[in-house]
């Protein structure tokens, strides 16, 4: 028989009509920072077109991507105060929290994620509690779950764990049963590699640490097998989506999660990714569009549902062409 596969690839038409892998504004869930103030919207040096948000301005941000038809956002704060503890991270009148009852009055049907981390608040930038020089685990899963379920009494329609304690997830899950939040759903961030893609994202969150490094909790980027047993541990715990950070340098861990689960799977196109992509595109070096939903389609084809990513406005747009 006298293959030709390029008998489907002769028109636009027919390539959309075979096309296996389509990429949707459905499935994009877009990171927005907010911070106390009024008036301000102030881009990040290392990540062009993302900005820090007061609330006044976090407001016009979100009516804007609302009308691309953007449903899903996930919110990082950045505090007032910061302390040892982190405890800013739970305050009732914590930026996030007035975040979340703010776009709920003005948005009721925007669905807003919550990143439940204490690194943006503690002062030593680190996403556990510290005692004698040490990122201490079990201690730091109560504070976890303080911050998980403030983001529920405030609105929240999911939180996101993202610190990588051994069983945050199973104290969270408690913490929002137990108060009447057992609909809440949990995102996790199951398999969250030690990255050196992270860069750009400490200081759009000022979450630097002061000392060390977060190797001891984040993943190894050597291991594979090791990020099943990270995502068994989080299912038996109660999460409800897995999430594999980063995601180019991952998408064999993605699709590994893929077939070895029965839950949705989102990939985290992380700040250092979309830097690289936004500096070689000024630099004329690419071509920005079809370089991100490319890159984007890959995460989709690699086995991802839902995609956090900066870039979400910019292929709301394009997609809409």
């Amino acid at each position: 028989m006298d293959l030709r596969p390029r008998r489907l690839r002769q028109s636009s038409a027919i390539r959309d009509l075979v096309r296996e892998t389509n990429l949707r504004v459905d499935d994009l869930i877009y990171p927005l920072f907010v911070m106390p103030g009024e008036g301000i919207k102030e881009e990040i040096e290392s990540l062009p077109g993302v900005y820090h948000f007061s609330l006044d301005t976090l407001l016009i941000e979100v009516e804007r991507i609302t009308k691309l038809g953007i449903r899903a956002v996930i919110l990082f704060g950045l505090p007032e105060y910061k302390d040892d503890q982190g405890t800013s991270a739970y305050d009732e009148s914590g930026v996030v929290q007035k975040a979340i009852r703010t776009l709920k009055e003005k948005f009721p049907d925007l669905y807003i994620i919550t990143d439940v981390c204490l690194c943006q608040y503690t002062s030593h930038g680190h996403c556990g509690l510290i005692h004698q020089g040490e990122i201490i685990n079990d201690p730091t899963l109560d504070v976890l779950a303080k911050v998980a379920l403030s983001h529920a009494k405030a609105g929240a329609d999911m939180v996101a764990p993202s610190d990588m304690m051994d069983g945050r997830v199973g104290a969270i899950r408690e913490a929002l049963d137990t108060n009447g939040f057992a609909n809440i759903p949990i995102m996790s961030y199951a398999v969250k590699y030690a990255s050196a893609f992270y860069g750009p994202f400490r200081e759009a969150a000022h979450s630097t640490p002061s000392f060390g490094d977060r190797r001891t909790y984040q993943m190894d980027p050597a291991n594979r097998r090791e990020a099943i047993q990270e995502a068994i541990l989080d299912v038996d715990e109660g999460a409800d989506i897995l999430m594999v950070k980063p995601a180019l340098a991952y998408l064999d861990i993605i699709s590994d999660l893929k077939k070895e689960f029965p839950y949705p799977i989102a990939a985290y196109n992380v700040s250092g990714e979309y830097a690289m992509v936004k500096a070689a595109a000024q630099k004329g070096w690419l071509d920005e569009k079809k370089v991100v939903l490319e890159s984007l389609t890959s995460m989709k084809r690699a086995g991802a549902d839902l995609i956090l990513t900066y870039h979400a406005a910019d292929v709301a747009e394009w997609l809409k062409d």
